[in-house]
């Protein structure tokens, strides 16, 4: 039987009895790309060893819930497996050495703003501590990543200022650079949160094999 992937039991369950091949895009142009969602449990624990697997990786943060309205689909939170991915995410994080996981309530919720946010911190070079310090605050701390004022407290923990922060999430600039980075995800085959590599990796659980797919001799134009 083939190996179970993130995306066969999205949609065929989290059993796997009948995997379904997914339809892997590779993009060989493309530099080693960590697309992430901040209100993602597994997009943390992705960010929290992508730098050790992959550091060359660029992060590209994106609005999850626009990925999954692309593709017709909800956050497992919203569904019937959100008892069982619970628990596999708090027992994740503490094989990982992360901790207890304090849920935001409600969780999930609306990941607009802070998404805004993080392209804002891309433009001021800081997007991977601002990303990786929204999402401690979620998950360590329980803050809900959906409101104004989560927002401010990301940024002032980071170091930003806050205020800018809270300006550029209403800044039509940057709403259409997040408009388009979420365009150009899905069209690259963006299906879910994380998604890593040049070959198109999803899940926090294949992060290892976008690692080594990453490391593979790449034939060269001749061949």
């Amino acid at each position: 039987m083939a190996a179970c992937t993130s995306l066969d039991r999205v949609r065929t369950g989290l059993g796997c009895a009948t995997p379904v091949t997914a339809g892997v895009r590779n993009h060989p142009g493309m530099a080693t790309a960590f697309f992430l969602g901040a209100m993602s449990p597994y997009s943390w624990f992705a960010a929290e060893r992508i730098g050790t697997l992959l550091p060359d990786a660029e992060w590209r943060p994106l609005f999850a819930g626009g990925v999954f309205k692309a593709h017709g689909r909800v956050s497992w939170g919203l569904t019937d497996d959100r008892a069982t991915k619970i628990a596999d995410c708090e027992a994740r994080a503490r094989v990982r050495g992360l901790g207890s996981i304090r849920w935001p309530d409600p969780w999930p919720t609306n990941d607009l703003l802070i998404a805004r946010a993080m392209m804002f911190a891309q433009r001021r070079d800081a997007l991977k501590r601002f990303a990786l310090t929204a999402m401690r605050m979620a998950f360590v701390e329980g803050l809900d990543l959906g409101q104004l004022t989560a927002v401010r407290a990301v940024a002032d923990r980071t170091g930003l200022a806050g205020d800018e922060v809270v300006e550029a999430v209403s800044d039509a600039e940057i709403k259409t650079a997040l408009w388009a980075a979420n365009n150009e995800a899905v069209a690259l085959g963006v299906f879910g949160l994380p998604t890593v590599g040049t070959t198109l990796f999803w899940g926090d659980d294949r992060l290892e094999q976008a690692a080594a797919f990453a490391d593979r001799p790449q034939p060269s134009s001749a061949d």
